[in-house]
């Protein structure tokens, strides 16, 4: 079996390689799973996944999860999951906020949406 080099990860490092918004770039990948960072800033777009759970994990800042029957603010350390064909909308409050994603490999960020500026199907490796 070959050796892997295996390599930790520094956070704050990978967020202060990209400015740009609402571009989840990938760090990691285990099981078929996808480790994902994102800055977000305002509000994203109502949209679902219909076979694939998201997990949210908020570094640093603060956003507000738009569910349709209820808003749930998360802070650093804290996290949410969503399940796969739930309607949301993420929205960055006052401040940008930076997040870790979990999810399956092939998931795009705009889901059952049309593609569109934001669309995102080839991330960028960090």
């Amino acid at each position: 079996m070959e050796q892997q080099q295996i390599q930790k990860v520094n956070l704050a490092d990978k967020f202060s390689l990209f400015n740009d918004h609402w571009n989840p770039r990938l760090v990691g990948e285990l099981n078929g799973q996808h480790v994902k960072l994102a800055k977000f800033s305002g509000p994203f777009a109502w949209h679902y996944h219909a076979h694939e759970d998201e997990f949210f994990l908020v570094v640093k800042g603060s956003f507000a999860m738009h569910l349709r029957d209820q808003v749930i603010t998360l802070y650093p350390d804290e996290f949410l999951i969503i399940p796969h064909g739930v309607e949301h909308c993420p929205v960055a409050n006052d401040e940008e906020a930076e997040v870790l994603l979990f999810e399956p490999a092939g998931t795009v960020n705009t889901g059952n949406l049309e593609q569109n500026e934001r669309t995102r199907t080839q991330l960028e490796k960090l």
